[in-house]
């Protein structure tokens, strides 16, 4: 499954299944084919994607720092970060929120 977020104020943002089904849940949704966030949700929403990445960056450092204290080798990052995943995604809100526009999902 692909989920593609959209909006008249940008390109559209598109994410695998599972990395949008996550995404949906930081914002408090429940994944479905299609959905919206409106206009005076966009504010919040993007609000509660930069928390999420500020925790997960938050448990990373304190994983990394568990792992110095203890003598064992620092973690490094794999993959895709959360910041680098829902990026797109913000600066398609704020572009939204900038529009007056809202910002609708769909998956298929």
């Amino acid at each position: 499954m692909i989920y593609r977020f959209k909006s008249k104020a940008g390109a559209d943002v598109i994410m695998l299944g599972a990395n949008g089904e996550q995404v949906l849940r930081l914002l408090g949704r429940e994944p479905a084919p299609d959905g919206l966030l409106a206009l005076d949700q966009l504010v919040a929403a993007s609000n509660a994607l930069e928390h999420a990445v500020a925790e997960d960056e938050a448990r990373f450092a304190q994983l990394q720092a568990d792992a110095d204290a203890a003598g064992e080798p620092v973690p490094k990052r794999e993959g895709v970060t959360l910041r680098q995943r829902v990026w797109p995604l913000i600066e398609l809100m704020r572009h939204s929120i900038a529009a007056k526009t809202d910002c609708l999902w769909s998956a298929k």
